[in-house]
């Protein structure tokens, strides 16, 4: 998949949206793989205004600029991968149903078939994973993803929206993150702003 930033990738679309794009990327990306030093320097520079999303780039900023690609990625092993399983399992099947490879699962396959998003060759993780669906939800709000409107509330609504906060506020409080849990608590914070517009009117 393009990335949402690169011109390519994106027509006009709105800042908003673009933003929005930013965003779920970012959080595809860290939660995906650990951060190498060259993303951990570009992160350190993060600044924000005195709004919770603000603040949450600012903490993410200060976290990256005191963490190193070493610790960020034992962080991450810990969190995720772990010696036969992470402290967290970052999947709509568990959080929903307790199980991996549940109906929601299924479910996701049956509506990214719908707009045309096809399981990249290799990928282990399955399309339930929080980076993947993100990354999916990335792609709809920068346009990347040609999808007709309203199709990212409708992934947002049945596929992130029913569990999603509870895994970053999950991330945000574990006692094995320092740098990850200013992730959590910027993904928490960031689907929180994107619940309440979902709701207003289009």
């Amino acid at each position: 998949m393009q990335d949402p930033g690169s011109e390519e990738a994106v027509g006009v679309v709105d800042e908003v949206d673009l933003a929005r794009a930013q965003e779920y990327s970012l959080l595809s990306a860290l939660l995906l793989r650990s951060p190498d030093a060259q993303m951990l320097g570009r992160l350190a520079h993060l600044r924000g205004d005195g709004s919770p999303l603000g603040l949450a780039h600012t903490a993410l900023g200060e976290a990256a600029a005191r963490t190193d690609a070493k610790s960020a990625a034992r962080e991450h092993f810990t969190l995720f991968v772990g010696l036969g399983r992470g402290e967290l399992l970052p999947y709509a099947s568990f959080y929903l149903t307790g199980f991996l490879h549940g109906r929601p699962l299924a479910n996701l396959r049956q509506a990214l078939q719908r707009i045309g998003v096809e399981r990249v060759v290799g990928q282990a993780e399955p399309e339930d994973h929080a980076a993947i669906v993100l990354e999916v939800m990335a792609g709809l709000a920068g346009g990347v993803i040609p999808a007709p409107a309203g199709i990212d509330r409708e992934i947002f609504d049945h596929h992130l929206a029913p569990w999603i906060a509870r895994f970053f506020t999950d991330l945000e409080k574990s006692a094995s993150a320092d740098f990850y849990a200013r992730v959590g608590t910027l993904g928490r914070t960031f689907m929180g702003i994107e619940t309440q517009a979902f709701l207003l009117p289009r």
